[in-house]
């Protein structure tokens, strides 16, 4: 069963980010993701940015996943 901290590395890995936080009981997954990479995307592209560094895992290992992504900017001001 994957862990959200393997989830949080695999992110890591494929993604830069400024802050990461992953949550879930083994199926159902919620993260929040800060990245840079993000600016000037739309939220389905911040999506797809996510997906692609998780890769087959998402298929194969990850059942759920919900996700807020921000930028930099976007993030310092829900602080």
């Amino acid at each position: 069963m994957v862990t959200p901290e393997q989830i949080k590395g695999y992110i890591a890995a494929g993604l830069p980010c400024e802050a990461l936080q992953v949550e879930g009981d083994g199926q159902h997954f919620e993260a929040i993701i800060v990245s840079r990479d993000f600016e000037g995307k739309s939220p389905i592209q911040r999506h797809q940015l996510v997906y692609k560094a998780l890769g087959d895992r998402m298929r194969e290992e990850i059942h759920a996943l919900s996700m807020k992504t921000y930028t930099p900017e976007q993030w310092a001001k829900l602080s």
